[in-house]
């Protein structure tokens, strides 16, 4: 689920803040991993 929300913040249709809580430290580590890290602000 971690992987749908990166594909979407990335084409601007979810912002981080709009993640569930419970995902968004994943969320955050494939980001990094993908060095978009300030998507995830």
């Amino acid at each position: 689920m971690a992987e749908v929300y990166v594909a979407l913040i990335i084409k601007g249709k979810r912002t981080f803040s709009q993640v569930p809580a419970i995902i968004q430290p994943k969320v955050k580590e494939l980001l990094e991993a993908l060095d978009l890290a300030e998507l995830a602000e």
